[in-house]
C-alpha cells in the first residue's frame, strides 16, 4: 500500500465510522497491540471500532478492496496471541467493543441474544435479570466478551454440567470475509436445515470471519448453590472422589476444580488476605461446587453426606462447606487468583491440556518427573477443570533462576514433554485457550493431517485472500 493509498483508506474508514473511532496514533491502539500475557507485541495501520453489524460489514467490505487484512478483538483477554496483530503495520485491528447490545431475552424460550462486544458477566447479568443463567463462567468473566468466547470455544469452570461455549449457542450472526452478513441467529433446539455453519466459527478464532451477535442458551437459576474445599492426597484419590460425587450428586455436580498444594501456596505468598478454611496439605486441592434444585438444606445436606463418605473411605483427609455467599465467594477466588500469582512470581511456561481420566494419574506422575529431570528445581504449577479432564500444568521457574531467561531457555523443551505426553495419552495440547500464534506449530506437529487438509480447505472457500486474522490458528 503506497502512502497516498493508505490516506485514502484511511479517510474511507473515518468517513463510515467516525474520526474518533478510527485511532491512529500510538498511544490510543497501544492497549489493542499487546496481548493479556505481554507475550505478543504488534504494529497496526488502524484500530478501528465499529457501533453495529452494518459497520462492521462496510468496514470489511472497505477492507477487501484494499487488500487489507483483518484482526478481529473483543476483550483482549486471551492466552495465546489470537488477537494480536503481526508486526507488519498493514493490518487493522477490529475491535468489537461498541457491540454491547442485549437484543433479545426470551426467558420462556430459554435463549438470550446477545452482541459480541457484551462482557460475559453483562450477559450472565442480562439472564439473572429474567430469572435465568447463562452457565459460562471463567475468571476473565469481568472483561472478556461473547464473541471471544465463542471465537475460542471458552471452556470455564461450568463445562462439567453444561458444555463449552459451542454448547451454549444456538446461532451466529457473522460478517464474512466478503463483508456479507450471515444471519443466523437461531432460536431453537432442532433445526436440521444443512450444515451447521455456526460451528465453522465457533473456535475459528476470527479466521473465517467476525462473530457479531450470538443466540445463547439460557438454564433455570438453582435454588442454591453450595461450596466446598476438600484436601485430597492425591491425583487418584480426586479422581475417586470425583466418580463419588457424580454417583451422589448426578448433574447437580457443576464445578469439580483440581489444585495442587504449591499453586495455593503461590496465592497465600502474594495475596496473604486470601486465607484456606484449613492447614494446606502437603498434596493437593479440590473444589467442588453443587447448584441444587431443592433448595439450601437439602443440598448442603447431600454436600456434607458426600464429604463424610469420603473422608470415612479414605478419599480426603479434610474439608470445608462454605456456610454462605461470602465463604463460597472466597472459595473460588482462591482458584481464580491462581494465575494471577503465577504472574506475580513472574514469567512461567502455561500448558492448557485435556487428558482423558483413566489416564490422568499416570499422565502426571510421569509428566512430572520429566519436567524434573529437564529442568532440576522447576516448580509445577497445576490446576485446572479436572471434572472435565483438563489442567493448567505450569511450570515457574526454580528459585532463584531469572524468569525471562527460564522462559527463553526451556519453553521448547517444557512443552514438548508435556504436549508429547498429553497427545501419547490419547489427550490434547490445546483443549480450552485455542491455538493463536502460540500453538500453531503444535496443531501442525501432532495435527490429523486428514483434518488439517479439510481445515485450510474451508478457509480457501470462505477467505480465499486471506484477510481474515492471518497467521492464527492454520500452520503455514
Amino acid at each position: 500500500m503506497t502512502p497516498a493509498e493508505r490516506i485514502r483508506f484511511l479517510d474511507a474508514l473515518r468517513a463510515l465510522l467516525g474520526v474518533s473511532h478510527v485511532l491512529v496514533d500510538a498511544q490510543s491502539c497501544a492497549p489493542y497491540l499487546t496481548d493479556w500475557r505481554k507475550r505478543y507485541q504488534g504494529q497496526a495501520l488502524a484500530v478501528v471500532l465499529p457501533t453495529d453489524t452494518a459497520q462492521v460489514a462496510e468496514v470489511v467490505q472497505l477492507c477487501a478492496l484494499h487488500g487489507v487484512s483483518v484482526v478481529p478483538q473483543g476483550g483482549n483477554t486471551g492466552l495465546v496471541g489470537g488477537a494480536t496483530p503481526d508486526a507488519s503495520g498493514r493490518q487493522i485491528v477490529l475491535s468489537t467493543r461498541r457491540l454491547q447490545r442485549i437484543r433479545a431475552v426470551d426467558a420462556s424460550g430459554g435463549s438470550l441474544i446477545a452482541e459480541a462486544g457484551c462482557v460475559l458477566a453483562a450477559v450472565q447479568q442480562a439472564a439473572a435479570d429474567a430469572g435465568k443463567l447463562f452457565p459460562l463462567s471463567l475468571a476473565a468473566e469481568g472483561s472478556c466478551t461473547i464473541g471471544g468466547n465463542l471465537s475460542t470455544n471458552a471452556g470455564g469452570t461450568a463445562v462439567l454440567r453444561y458444555g463449552n461455549a459451542r454448547d451454549l449457542c444456538l446461532g451466529l450472526e457473522v460478517v464474512t470475509a466478503q463483508g456479507e452478513v450471515l444471519d443466523a441467529l437461531n432460536t431453537l433446539r432442532k433445526n436440521n436445515t444443512g450444515y451447521s455453519l455456526r460451528d465453522l466459527y465457533i473456535g475459528a478464532e476470527g479466521t473465517l470471519g467476525i462473530i457479531t451477535a450470538a443466540t445463547l442458551k439460557l438454564f433455570p437459576q438453582a435454588a442454591a448453590q453450595i461450596t466446598a474445599l476438600a484436601a485430597v492426597r492425591d491425583v487418584a484419590g480426586a479422581i475417586a472422589l470425583l466418580d463419588l460425587a457424580q454417583t451422589r450428586l448426578g448433574c447437580s455436580l457443576t464445578g469439580f476444580e483440581l489444585m495442587s498444594a504449591h499453586s495455593l501456596q503461590l496465592v497465600q505468598q502474594h495475596f496473604p488476605q486470601q486465607t484456606l478454611p484449613f492447614d494446606l496439605p502437603s498434596a493437593w486441592c479440590v473444589l467442588l461446587e453443587s447448584s441444587e434444585a431443592e433448595g439450601e438444606l437439602q443440598g448442603r445436606a447431600r454436600l456434607e453426606g458426600l464429604l463424610e463418605a469420603a473422608l470415612n473411605a479414605g478419599l480426603i483427609a479434610n474439608a470445608a462447606v462454605a456456610q454462605n455467599l461470602a465463604q463460597s465467594r472466597a472459595l473460588w477466588h482462591l482458584r481464580e487468583s491462581i494465575p494471577l500469582a503465577q504472574a506475580q512470581e513472574g514469567l512461567n511456561i502455561k500448558h492448557d491440556i485435556g487428558v482423558p481420566m483413566s489416564r490422568m494419574v499416570a499422565f502426571v506422575e510421569s509428566t512430572a518427573a520429566l519436567i524434573l529431570q529437564a529442568i532440576p528445581g522447576a516448580r509445577l504449577v497445576v490446576f485446572g477443570h479436572m471434572g472435565d479432564g483438563n489442567l493448567h500444568y505450569n511450570v515457574q521457574a526454580p528459585l532463584g533462576m531469572d524468569a525471562a531467561q527460564f522462559l527463553s531457555t526451556h519453553q521448547a523443551v517444557c512443552n514438548g514433554i508435556v504436549h508429547d505426553a498429553a497427545v501419547a495419552s490419547g489427550g490434547t495440547f490445546s483443549a480450552e485457550h485455542g491455538i493463536g500464534q502460540l500453538k500453531r506449530d503444535d496443531l501442525a506437529r501432532y495435527g490429523n493431517t486428514v483434518a488439517l487438509a479439510q481445515m485450510r480447505a474451508v478457509k480457501q472457500a470462505l477467505d480465499p485472500r486471506n484477510l481474515m486474522n492471518p497467521g492464527k490458528l492454520l500452520p503455514d
